[in-house]
């Protein structure tokens, strides 16, 4: 039996692709089991400084497994830290986790997608909520990251709507960082993925709390946060530290565009 998620391994990442193309990646029980222990391993490897998210095919995931609920005994229950948590399993992993949106993000598949650090998307990507229309409630950070992300109207667009939004107008509301054609889009992930590696790796997984932790308060307290954390992090970082990356930044700062 093939894995529900695909491990790929590169010398400084690993693709993680959701593997059940012919049920457009719907996120079942047993799928999200092992994405929770794909994330688990990654974060516990040395190795691994980014994690790029895709889909098999033609979706990177409908959703939840609507067939498997549907079933006596499958009514949804609120969700919970547990084996098959993946969005909390995303949400504690310690490392940028960049998705790539290969053809539709939908309802579950979308807020998997929110819970990446970053997105980019190939020219058939599409987001949509269709939480209104099934009858159902977001209990995967829907309500709370896409208004931060898009703006609340917006938001509520797409939620009351239950329409979709293409990736050339995610780009322009802020969703998604890049489109690029479907079939470079894992290149153009691990692309960044590398671009994550060769940055200082305490410094990332600082960065990276910090702006997470920052979602959670107001701006006072965020600015307080980063002050803390900026002490922390600077009590453990040398001049000499600093002096073997400054060469490296100028010259990439002369050669990028």
């Amino acid at each position: 039996m093939e894995d529900l998620v695909q491990i790929e391994r590169g010398e400084s990442h690993v693709v993680l692709r959701l593997n059940r193309p012919e049920k457009m990646n719907a996120m079942s029980v047993a799928l999200r089991e092992e994405g929770v222990a794909a994330f688990d391993a990654a974060a516990a490897d040395d190795d691994v400084a980014a994690v790029v998210l895709t889909g098999n095919g033609s979706a990177f995931s409908a959703g939840i497994d609507l067939g498997e609920l549907s079933q006596k005994g499958g009514a949804p229950k609120p969700s919970g830290r547990g084996t098959a948590d993946l969005v909390g399993a995303m949400r504690r992993f310690p490392k940028p986790i960049i998705g790539a949106v290969n053809g539709v993000a939908i309802t579950g598949g979308f807020e998997l997608a929110l819970a990446c650090d970053f997105l980019v998307a190939g020219e058939s990507g599409r987001f949509a909520d269709t939480h209104g229309r099934v009858g159902l409630m977001p209990g995967w950070g829907m309500s709370q990251m896409l208004p931060k992300v898009v703006g609340p109207m917006r938001a509520k667009h797409l939620s009351l709507t239950g329409n979709f939004l293409d990736a050339a107008t995610a780009a322009q509301w802020g969703l998604v960082s890049d489109v690029v054609a479907d079939d470079e889009l894992v290149d153009h992930a691990v692309s960044l993925a590398n671009d994550v590696a060769s940055c200082d790796p305490r410094a990332v997984r600082n960065l990276k709390g910090l702006y997470d932790a920052g979602m959670d308060v107001g701006f006072t307290e965020g600015l307080k946060l980063e002050k803390e954390r900026n002490r922390a992090h600077m009590a453990n970082v040398s001049p000499e530290d600093i002096g073997a990356r400054r060469a490296d930044v100028q010259a990439r700062g002369r050669t990028q565009t």
